[in-house]
């Protein structure tokens, strides 16, 4: 029970990643806190989970009110936090940078990096002096590298990486950990919609080409993922801070 009673707040928690984290730090004893624009989705995630101890707050990441308000939700509830998933993001839409649209490539920023900044605003003061406390932030390959067609979702992928340099330095006297989890193409919705971006009509042949170019021959799991987030969550990785970790299949070795 590596995070037995600690309190776990998870933004973009009603699937995918998210959803895959919260079951994994549910079955290590953790407190949860989930959060998520999709009412209906976080009800049924909610229902999913055997956790004991749980809550869920409805909230919109770039409104900074909304971010108050589902922090102080797991200090009200259960007197702070300790692990902060900073997950919630969407992967816009498939254009070259001349025909991106202004209003998605707005959209994504919004809520890729000024949500993930004004989640870190908000959480920081409520784990401050707590012990071995730990922020995730979810990147991506996609921070790490360059792809045709997803400047919106790179840019913010790259930012994030920023971001959590940042904060890894102005919190580690706090005694708070700051990392990002930065997964390569994983089995999940978002995936299904960058395939059909990438190849409208042919979103099998699209999935092929890609996971011809990942090492291992295969997309990863969200389960997958959710492992190296409770691993930086826990005490295992009480060192670890400033660090940019890779669930990528060997994607990024290449």
């Amino acid at each position: 029970m590596r995070l037995l009673n600690r309190i776990a707040v998870i933004t973009g928690a009603a699937a995918g990643i998210g959803l895959a984290t919260a079951r994994a730090f549910a079955s290590e004893g953790a407190k949860l806190v989930l959060v998520d624009r999709d009412h209906a989705a976080l009800k049924e995630a909610g229902k999913s989970l055997s956790a004991s101890d749980i809550t869920m707050v409805e909230a919109d990441v770039t409104q900074a009110d909304q971010v108050e308000r589902y922090v102080a939700a797991a200090v009200r509830t259960f007197g702070g936090i300790d692990v902060f998933v900073n997950n919630a993001g969407i992967e816009g839409v498939v254009k070259p940078i001349a025909e991106y649209p202004v209003d998605r490539f707005d959209e994504v920023l919004s809520i890729n990096i000024r949500g993930v900044w004004l989640g870190l605003r908000y959480a920081i003061p409520a784990m401050a002096g707590r012990a071995n406390a730990s922020i995730i932030m979810s990147s991506s390959i996609a921070g790490l590298k360059g792809t045709a067609g997803t400047v919106a979702y790179t840019t913010s992928k790259h930012a994030i990486i920023g971001m959590m340099r940042v904060a890894a330095v102005e919190c580690a006297a706090q005694g708070i950990r700051v990392n990002t989890v930065n997964p390569g193409p994983i089995e999940t919705r978002m995936m299904r919609s960058l395939e059909e971006g990438f190849a409208p009509g042919a979103a099998q042949a699209a999935k092929a080409d890609i996971m011809g170019r990942i090492p291992m021959r295969r997309y990863g799991t969200a389960d997958e993922v959710a492992k190296l987030m409770l691993f930086l969550a826990s005490d295992d990785s009480a060192y670890c801070t400033g660090g940019v970790y890779t669930v990528d299949g060997g994607m990024s070795a290449i």
